[in-house]
């Protein structure tokens, strides 16, 4: 089981907030944390039973500007 933690800016969550639910539902992630803070940043976290997908999944959501991501063992 792995745990993909990513964090966008305010901005950049109302730019790509649809592409990125589109991507999320493509590697068929949980999301078991979800976070906005009083500055519009965004954090979550999204779990993924494969470590390729969570790597994939990863690699995808650092190619929206204003994203980072990075995934770990749970």
């Amino acid at each position: 089981m792995w745990l993909v933690n990513i964090t966008c800016s305010g901005d950049a969550w109302k730019v790509y907030a649809t592409e990125f639910k589109l991507l999320a539902d493509k590697y068929q992630s949980t999301c078991v944390s979800s976070k906005k803070m009083p500055d519009g940043t965004r954090i979550m976290g999204y779990k993924i039973d494969d470590v390729s997908d969570a790597e994939a999944f990863q690699e995808e959501c650092t190619s929206f500007a204003g994203f980072t991501a990075y995934f770990e063992s749970m």
